[in-house]
């Protein structure tokens, strides 16, 4: 329902700003709305009082802003802080003659008190009072338990199409009041400029309760009926007169928006939010509805514009209509890209924020029209119909329009069509972004989560590894699963599969970090049982909302070994090279972020052929499977896997997996291989000097045993000065290690506890260039420690034969 005359039924105050964006008008009602006094508001430019927020600066800046604009908004007030909910209509004025002149005239009102006390007016003899407000004293008005005002928002009533309006003398004669004396050419220019754009009008949103009276058995068999209300002159803030034909009528539009706002709110597609808008329009309200949409609102590639121009790309995503099927296809078909020309209904209701009403388009008109369609075929869709073109905006931005056309043997569009059609635009447009808004929060969520989950697995010696990812059903339910295979020195392979408690952006942010920190804390040649310690106390750190379980596994190929700690997660299940499958027995310990536990590290000797998966519980879990059942047909089920990886991960997606899973599933399987034993040299090495040139020639008969001539001259060089390096920084015991895998890896390690670095050599320095020529020649190189003291490494690249 909508108020067109508010001037006469509430308490405003009228704002002016000269040319110079200075307040030029400033009267009580503002003093008490703002809790700014006159001396403390003249001549200050109204954005910087009342601090408004920046989306609705603009309004008093007519020269950028360019058009009328009504809304709410809460500001706190100048004297107490406190917030105020006010209303505002603010119209920019051109020509108003003047000393200073007039460049905006911003009426506004106090929302809060409107809401609460009422706007004092009767629907048939019933008052609109606020929820729980009081009722008049006197007369059959008094039924505050009957009529409920719910919601108040600021609009326009334009003026109106039939003619002139018979409000307009009383209106001017009420903004006379409110503006100070002017001369009667400037207030004339104000005044008509103001009721060209639209008087200021609120828009109600009400519930009616009714009672229903049983019919006795001695009344005639007649429907019962409500009383009308007696004819009577039509007085400001009362409804039109389609509105006051009894209560049943009053109803029935009001019972047809809650239907329609429901099936129009019913889906999170923001372009299937305007298909059912233009279903719900016809034939209810119009013969042929169109929704067209900006194009960056339909693809979501960037916000919607602020200034929306003949330039602006648009797209028509929904027809409806009760003609024939196919009638009108190729004059407006479906997502057709358009380019309007400014002249065009569409292009005015989005540059002015307010519907576009033609009660008849003549000849001439629907020629233009066709015209801008690019269609002459589209003639006869306009040609003597009526023709409503509302905009769809929320939150202060223009997502679109939609068209609403009647055929000519229709009556054309009333006021109450017109409030009707302003309150689907509203709950349409909000919809819609809402839609926008969660596809680009589930684009969101899926690419931060894509981005933090690994690419390819990869390839290392010794093992074999593929992934498998499915996100849960509903893409805003992105949630914190991860998995990765990690490198390790020593031609080691570290596992991890986690998942972050919840869903959303919050639980992909968070599963990032923790896989970031899993990454750095494993480089460190941790044993699982004190990364997932580590780990455990930056999340307690980090928050109390960092809580998931995880499993931290760590494969030696030379030695036939891993070694798994747990966090709350499910076990892994091993597969032996007969085909025997276990799970294994791994302590479960507490998820990361509860703390006050300790974390176990278990041992297993695995033999090359065997196969380990470790996945998180949305495979597992099911509304008819609990994880232990499920944890059961995993085992049953690897058990008759095929051998292939890729093969074995998707068995299990196709065997336990739902259709649609309600939680992300992640799965890591690992082919045991090992590293050939003749592919492994260790040497344990007495600390004295006469060792590096015995080493040297060590290595270098390796190496041609292995066939790596290539790199012997260089390997033996880079040795040379990492066992020097031991022998001389290092302590204890030092031993060396040669590994033939994908690439050469050797390893020096001694007792000592201090880390080698690499730092900066001046050209008299007699040390310090070791280190640097490591990292020169050699693919690769770094250092760890370990239980006993430090490793010191470096890779070469085995040339590919």
């Amino acid at each position: 329902m909508v108020i067109a005359d508010l001037l006469g039924v509430t308490r405003m105050t009228a704002v002016m700003v000269n040319d110079r964006g200075r307040i030029s008008h400033w009267d009580d009602t503002a003093a008490d709305l703002f809790g700014a006094a006159r001396p403390q508001a003249m001549g200050r430019p109204p954005a910087d009082l009342l601090r408004l927020p920046r989306e609705h600066r603009g309004a008093f800046e007519p020269e950028a802003f360019g058009h009328v604009w009504c809304g709410a908004c809460t500001l706190p007030r100048a004297d107490t802080g406190e917030p105020a909910e006010v209303g505002w209509w603010i119209y920019p004025i051109d020509g108003a003659p003047g000393d200073d002149g007039v460049r905006v005239l911003a009426l506004a009102a106090d929302l809060r008190r409107l809401r609460r006390d009422g706007p004092g007016i009767t629907v048939g003899d019933l008052l609109l009072a606020p929820p729980g407000g009081p009722g008049p004293s006197d007369g059959a008005a008094r039924r505050p338990a009957t009529v409920r005002l719910l919601r108040v928002e600021p609009t326009l009533a334009g003026p109106s199409p039939d003619g002139p309006d018979p409000f307009a003398a009383p209106f001017a004669d009420r903004l006379a009041e409110l503006l100070p004396a002017l001369d009667p050419a400037a207030f004339g220019t104000i005044a008509s400029q103001v009721l060209a754009l639209g008087c200021p009008a609120v828009s109600l949103g009400l519930t009616l309760r009714l009672p229903i009276v049983p019919q006795t058995r001695a009344a005639p068999a007649a429907a019962p009926t409500v009383p009308l209300p007696r004819p009577a002159p039509r007085t400001p803030g009362a409804l039109p007169p389609r509105a006051r034909r009894g209560f049943p009528h009053a109803l029935e539009p009001l019972a047809f928006l809650g239907a329609a706002g429901e099936q129009i709110g019913s889906s999170l597609d923001h372009l299937q939010a305007a298909r059912t808008l233009a279903e719900v329009l016809v034939p209810r309200l119009a013969d042929l509805a169109a929704v067209e949409l900006l194009e960056s609102v339909v693809t979501d590639s960037a916000p919607p514009a602020d200034e929306v121009d003949e330039n602006t790309p648009m797209r028509r995503v929904a027809v409806a209509h009760n003609d024939e099927p196919g009638r009108w296809d190729d004059a407006v078909p479906e997502d057709e890209p358009l380019s309007l020309p400014p002249c065009t209904p569409s292009v005015q209701a989005m540059r002015t924020g307010r519907p576009v009403h033609i009660p008849r388009v003549d000849d001439g008109q629907a020629a233009r029209l066709a015209a801008a369609f690019g269609a002459g075929g589209s003639r006869p869709l306009f040609a003597g119909r009526a023709l409503l073109v509302a905009p769809l905006i929320a939150r202060g931005r223009v997502l679109g329009t939609f068209m609403l056309l009647r055929k000519p043997d229709r009556h054309g569009f009333d006021e109450l069509d017109l409030a009707m059609v302003d309150e689907l635009a509203r709950r349409a447009a909000l919809c819609v972004d809402n839609g926008r808004l969660y596809r680009r929060e589930v684009q969101v969520a899926e690419e931060l989560q894509r981005s933090m989950l690994p690419d390819d697995p990869p390839d290392v010696a010794g093992a074999r590894v593929r992934y498998r990812y499915r996100p849960a059903e509903q893409a805003a339910q992105v949630g914190g699963d991860w998995f990765d295979a990690i490198p390790l020195p020593g031609c080691r392979l570290g596992l991890v599969v986690g998942d972050v408690m919840g869903h959303g952006l919050t639980s992909a942010a968070i599963m990032g970090q923790l896989r970031t920190a899993v990454r750095t804390l494993a480089a460190e040649d941790m044993r699982p049982d004190r990364v997932l310690r580590q780990l455990d106390g930056l999340a307690r750190r980090l928050g109390e909302d960092y809580l998931a379980t995880c499993l931290f596994a760590v494969y030696d190929p030379v030695e036939r070994r891993c070694t798994v700690a747990s966090a709350g997660h499910v076990p892994p299940v091993l597969v032996a090279a007969d085909g025997e499958s276990r799970v294994l027995p791994v302590p479960p310990g507490v998820p990361i972020g509860v703390g006050g536990e300790p974390f176990e590290t278990t041992e297993f000797k695995v033999d090359d052929g065997s196969r380990l998966v470790l996945c998180t519980d949305g495979l597992l879990e099911r509304r008819d499977r609990d994880i232990d059942t499920g944890l059961e047909e995993l085992r049953a089920r690897l058990a008759e896997a095929p051998g292939d990886l890729d093969r074995t991960c998707d068995h299990l997606l196709d065997g336990l997996a739902a259709p649609t899973p309600a939680d992300d599933i992640a799965i890591v399987a690992v082919g045991f291989d090992g590293i050939p034993l003749d592919d492994v040299v260790t040497w344990e090495l007495e600390p004295v000097p006469g060792s590096v040139p015995w080493i040297r020639a060590q290595v270098g008969v390796r190496l041609d045993g292995w066939g790596l001539h290539d790199l012997a001259d260089t390997a033996r060089l880079l040795v040379s000065e990492l066992v020097t390096n031991a022998l001389v920084h290092g302590a204890g015991s030092v031993g060396l290690r040669l590994i033939k895998g994908r690439t050469l890896l050797c390893e020096v390690h001694d007792d000592g506890a201090d880390l080698p670095h690499l730092r900066h050599s001046d050209a008299t320095d007699e040390s310090g260039r070791g280190l640097q020529l490591v990292g020169h020649l050699a693919t690769r190189w770094g250092t760890h420690r370990t239980e006993g003291g430090k490793v010191v490494w470096f890779e070469q690249r085995v040339p590919s034969r």
